[in-house]
C-alpha cells in the first residue's frame, strides 16, 4: 500500500534529520489521485523561517525521488 510506504519514509529518512534540530514531521494524507501529499511540521518546524525551503528542498525532493507516485507535498 503507498500510503503504508509513505509513512515508512517519513519515519526512517525524515524524521530523525528534523528531531535532531528539534523539529519534526506528521503523515497527515495522501491523495493518489493528485499526488498531494499533505504533512504537518511539528516542533521547532511549525514556526522555522527556513521550513518551506525545508519542505520543498528536502523532504518533497527526497520523497519524490524515492516515491515518485508523490507530486507534491504541503504542510497543513
Amino acid at each position: 500500500m503507498l500510503t503504508k510506504k509513505i509513512k515508512k519514509f517519513l519515519e526512517e529518512q525524515v524524521r530523525p534529520s528534523l528531531q535532531m534540530d528539534g523539529g519534526d514531521i506528521k503523515f497527515v494524507e495522501f491523495d493518489e489521485k493528485n499526488g498531494l501529499l499533505l504533512v504537518e511540521l511539528l516542533g521547532m518546524c511549525s514556526h522555522c523561517p527556513m521550513s518551506q525551503i525545508t519542505l520543498k528542498q528536502g523532504i518533497e525532493a527526497e520523497i519524490r525521488q524515492e516515491i515518485p507516485e508523490v507530486k507534491e507535498v504541503r504542510a497543513v
